[in-house]
């Protein structure tokens, strides 16, 4: 049983174990990229992580650290070159692990290991959009009171054309003429209604 034993020996000796994960360290760093097995890969992340980590330290005790794992003078020149810089903003998990199928041979379960700032396809330099909160809706609509009516009011959106003003037309209204504004018809008075009918003015004389 393997209960409490975290350390995935790989069928190998100790020294020869150290000897294999030296060798694909360098090689990662490298070519930035192997192909392996999974569970080779899983013990290379444990390996190689802590030193991409102290690489960004540029100082001679973190180089000579970094020479007794690798023990090649090229991985750690690019190690503490070109990588470091390239993972100088990331805190951490600087590989990757894609799993590519099984071999045909032995059925092992296949994968490439690679280190993550190097792969176009994933990092392509854009960030991600920032999360917003979803309101509930609601029935009312809520005011500053210490807003003026014109911040209060819903603004235009940024790019949209202004609406343009247009002039209200003033509307004409029809009056009709009042009897004071109508002009005055002399009366015509008919006979018998006013005035006396005087006797013998209507005979011929």
């Amino acid at each position: 049983m393997n209960h409490g034993n975290k350390v995935n020996h790989l069928g190998r000796t100790a020294s020869h174990r150290k000897a294999m994960l030296s060798n694909m360290a360098g090689s990662l760093i490298l070519h930035k990229k192997i192909k392996t097995t999974v569970a080779k890969a899983k013990e290379l992340r444990k390996f190689v992580e802590p030193l991409i980590t102290k690489a960004k330290d540029d100082t001679t005790h973190s180089r000579r650290l970094v020479f007794s794992a690798l023990k090649h003078k090229e991985p750690v020149k690019e190690l503490f070159g070109e990588v470091a810089a390239k993972v100088a903003d990331r805190p951490g998990g600087y590989t990757r692990i894609l799993r590519t199928g099984n071999r045909l041979g032995d059925n092992a379960e296949l994968c490439i290991m690679e280190l993550v700032d190097y792969n176009e396809t994933y990092t392509t330099g854009k960030k991600a959009p920032a999360k917003t909160r979803r309101k509930r809706a609601t029935g009312k609509k809520t005011v500053d009171k210490t807003e003026t009516p014109e911040a209060a009011a819903p603004k235009a959106k940024k790019g949209a054309a202004a609406a343009e003003t247009i002039e209200p037309i003033e509307e004409v209204k029809h009056t009709e003429p009042t009897a004071e504004a109508a002009p005055e018809t002399p009366e015509v008075e008919q006979p018998g209604e006013g005035t006396p009918e005087i006797e013998g003015a209507n005979e011929p004389a």
